[in-house]
């Protein structure tokens, strides 16, 4: 706290609060004084009995000064808390204070039974909802092996759109999940190629459906990270790599000029340049999510608040018609190795 700048400030206020009252002091002593003088009292007797009011009066303005300053203080004190109590409140001076901080307590109190509600219907949505996710993985096995033992194009077909609704579920669990994920996290030194080669097997079978050609590179680094959470994010921008290329490769590789920063790179539509600033933000989806209509808008705000709860950064390029490349900065300084 500046505690000079805050006493400029404090200064300011009360010489605005109180410049009237002097203003009508000053009315006041000039009346008396004329008054005085009409009456042939000497002046030394005028100037002494002004001096004396005078005297009182800065003696005054001081000490209601210190107790604004204390207030404000106070006030700053309580606000810099990251929370308080309400009953912390300085004590009311005049009866509009009292007033103020009455009609405060009574929002505070409504603002803590507002809280209290929505804490309280969040909580059974979320818990609706993970249960939900529990149980639809259920049939989506059961799916699943059945089609194991089929043939056909049409079967095909089926595991494909079977996958992507594992993945949706999946990326519901995770959304839930988010709330608590410092407490889920579990950070140790990780061989990113193997990370990232468990991704692309899971992803196998809707490269050789969709027939894209992957590329990846060599990767011979280690990254403090959690294995988990990595993983999701680079499912979440391979599986967005594959829905928006129709034909071509998806490349992953290091960047040369950077030992930590892994890229996923492809040759599909591409996101517009008054869309890229805007692709981390939840919902939203842009030109391109809007022709797909089945785009959430979820996926990479995700990708982008599990990058920075790890202190990895997230950074897009793309070309409109030509391609999109993700960057994936994974050098984490401010996290250590369990």
């Amino acid at each position: 706290m500046n505690i000079k700048l805050e006493i400029n400030i404090v200064a300011k206020a009360f010489i605005k609060e109180n410049i009237k009252i002097a203003a009508v002091y000053l009315v006041f002593c000039l009346i008396f004084g004329i008054l005085f003088k009409l009456q042939s009292v000497p002046i030394d007797v005028v100037l002494y009995a002004s001096e004396v009011c005078g005297f009182l009066g800065i003696l005054c303005l001081v000490f209601e000064f210190y107790k604004a300053c204390k207030k404000h203080f106070e006030m700053v004190s309580l606000k810099n808390q990251i929370s308080f109590n309400i009953d912390n409140l300085p004590e009311c001076g005049t009866l509009i204070e009292g007033d103020y901080q009455s009609t405060l307590k009574d929002l505070y109190a409504h603002m803590k039974k507002m809280e209290s509600d929505f804490l309280t219907e969040s909580k059974g949505m979320v818990d609706y909802y993970t249960l939900w996710a529990h149980q639809i993985k259920t049939p989506i096995t059961a799916m699943s092996l059945i089609l194991q033992s089929e043939e056909g194009t049409a079967t095909a077909q089926m595991k494909q759109e079977l996958f992507k609704i594992e993945q949706y579920v999946e990326m519901v669990m995770q959304y839930l999940r988010m709330g608590s994920m410092n407490s889920d996290l579990k950070l140790a030194e990780y061989s990113l190629e193997r990370i990232v080669k468990q991704v692309v097997k899971k992803y196998a079978m809707m490269f050789i459906y969709n027939k894209i050609t992957l590329q990846l590179e060599p990767i011979e680094v280690k990254v403090v990270t959690d294995e988990k959470w990595l993983s999701f994010v680079i499912e979440q921008l391979l599986s967005n790599a594959l829905k928006y290329t129709k034909e071509g490769t998806i490349k992953i590789y290091m960047k040369k000029d950077a030992a930590n920063i892994l890229v996923i790179e492809d040759t599909g539509i591409g996101i517009s340049q008054e869309d890229l600033p805007r692709v981390f933000e939840q919902g939203f989806t842009g030109y391109n999510g809007r022709m797909d209509k089945k785009a959430s808008g979820l996926g990479l705000y995700l990708c982008k608040k599990v990058m920075d709860n790890l202190s990895h950064k997230i950074k897009m390029e793309s070309e409109e018609g030509v391609g999109t490349k993700v960057l994936l900065n994974l050098y984490a300084e401010k996290i250590r190795v369990e």
